[in-house]
């Protein structure tokens, strides 16, 4: 047997652009919580009882302007390009938090975090990006990385937003007529020198769209053909348009079992074309990819529907967790356990670190003995039993406060790693289950619809469910047993993922194949 070739070295550049770009995202979206519920009850019309029902109306908007658009923007990625998208989703949420800092009315803000969410789908193009850079060999080190830079972004983000809100009372007066604009024209600063950084530093990963003309043709040519289609009798883009210089080169094909090859083909081995080779047609082939579409009977195979359910699921699940976890530890006995609420901050920072450190330390070694799958499914085994040691935790009278922040924090600890392993390791499955590179960003964009539905229904459903438990003894369970036998149901639709097993049934006909060639010679 030949040794299996090392591992091929991480594109740290190209790294290092994604995660800036998933940097600067996730600390704008995450500096607007600090001030979000003291924001809202100052708003017009807002009942002192109805703040919290206000913010889970601004949140789901958000969300479910997601679940409508998120595929679009996957799709779209596929037919003009990863970079394209990725440029428009950062200036168009640079736009929105400013349309944000001003917002003045209950509706404004419901409209706004709708028009926020709409055009931001960047999250499954960076996941696209990562896959199509990287290969077997390297994947789970690179992907390990993003999760860490959502929990930097996740402790920087709330420090941007609590330290930029001001009062009404400020020497200047449109701070003092918006006190939230400051740390909003922040995140907007930020977005525009991400998108900067995008426009000079991000290369393009998909291979179809490197042979399309450079992106401001591009866009002469869709004006081009929307001009076309509304005036002229017969448009040039119904004819059959050829390229000058002949047809497309075809990428070099790798053996498909080869560990160091591009994720989802030869990507890398794709020769750029001079700008002469360019037709000049006004076509529609001048902003669109040339492939066409895979079929979903191809994408959606029964082991992806089974991954993208699960995945769906455990997105519900970690939300409501996430939702519950705050409203648990603060509310008084019996229904929570009566900590302070200046600790859950720490708490949920003393996580981000877990975060961090496991993800750096110990998830590629993890990935490396178990494999992506099997991590996958104990990983989401352990998470669901982090829903029912929750209430087990035990009251402060009984225990005193630094048992119950012992037992808090190892619970803590166990969602923290069991949930960022079973995200790190969905975001690998679903990269590899694309089965070619113009697909790839469709099954990414729906994997984010999925999880955009669970973030819109996971915070109410927390919300109603606690609300019910307060009226029974012991009604602490009725929240955490509902959202755990949610976690326990991905888990074992989970097994109903082959992928590992399909793969292993592809190397065995290669190679019966490869066998079969070397004896005819």
């Amino acid at each position: 047997m030949s040794p299996s070739p090392s591992p091929t070295p991480i594109p740290t550049r190209k790294l290092l652009v994604l995660a800036l770009i998933a940097l600067a995202e996730q600390i704008s979206l995450n500096s607007i919580s600090p001030y979000l519920p003291e924001m809202v009850s100052q708003l017009p019309g807002v009942e002192p009882g109805n703040v919290g029902v206000s913010v889970g109306m601004i949140a789901s908007a958000f969300a479910l302007a997601q679940f409508v658009t998120n595929f679009f923007w996957g799709h779209l990625s596929d037919r003009i390009g990863r970079k394209p998208v990725i440029l428009c989703g950062t200036i168009l949420t640079a736009g929105a938090f400013v349309l944000w800092g001003f917002t003045s009315t209950l509706w404004q803000a419901i409209l706004v975090q709708g028009i926020m969410g709409a055009v931001n789908g960047n999250q499954g193009v960076v996941s696209t990006v990562l896959g199509e850079i990287t290969d077997r060999s390297n994947q789970s080190a690179a992907f390990a990385y993003l999760p860490v830079v959502y929990g930097i972004g996740a402790i920087l983000g709330p420090i941007l937003g609590g330290l930029l809100a001001s009062s009404s009372d400020s020497e200047y007066s449109l701070v003092r007529k918006y006190p939230y604009c400051l740390p909003n024209l922040a995140s907007a600063v930020l977005l525009v020198l991400d998108f900067i950084i995008c426009i000079f530093f991000l290369d393009e990963s998909l291979a179809e769209a490197r042979e399309l003309p450079p992106l401001a043709e591009r866009v002469r040519n869709l004006f081009s053909w929307l001009w076309q289609f509304t005036s002229a009798l017969k448009p040039t883009y119904l004819k059959s348009g050829r390229r000058r210089h002949g047809s497309r080169p075809r990428p070099q094909i790798s053996h498909p079992n080869d560990p160091t090859q591009p994720l989802l083909g030869g990507n890398h081995d794709i020769e750029e074309e001079s700008g002469d080779e360019y037709s000049d047609d006004s076509d529609s082939n001048g902003f669109f990819t040339l492939s066409k579409p895979v079929p979903w009977k191809q994408i959606l195979t029964p082991s992806t529907i089974v991954l993208l359910a699960t995945y769906s699921i455990f997105n519900l699940a970690m939300v409501g967790y996430n939702a519950l976890y705050p409203i648990f530890v603060s509310s008084p006995s019996p229904m929570g356990r009566g900590a302070p609420v200046r600790d859950i901050g720490l708490s949920l920072g003393f996580a981000g670190v877990i975060t961090i450190f496991f993800q750096v330390m110990f998830f590629a070694r993890l990935q490396d003995k178990a494999g992506n799958e099997w991590s996958f499914k104990a990983s989401l085994g352990f998470f669901a039993l982090t829903f029912f040691a929750m209430p087990l935790i035990g009251y402060e009278a009984t225990i005193g406060m630094p048992l119950l922040w012992t037992e808090l924090a190892a619970v803590l600890t166990l969602k923290v790693v069991s949930s960022i392993t079973a995200l790190t390791c969905a975001m690998i499955l679903i990269t590899n289950c694309a089965p070619d590179p113009s697909s790839l960003g469709s099954v990414n964009g729906l994997a984010q619809t999925l999880s955009a539905a669970g973030r819109a229904f996971g915070p109410f459903a927390a919300g109603g469910f606690f609300t019910l438990g307060t009226k029974y003894r012991h009604g602490e369970w009725i929240p955490w047993g509902i959202f755990g036998g949610i976690a326990v149901i991905g888990f074992v639709v989970s097994f109903g993922i082959r992928q590992e097993a399909e793969k292993s049934d592809t190397n065995e006909v290669d190679g019966a194949h490869d066998n079969e060639t070397s004896g005819r010679v």
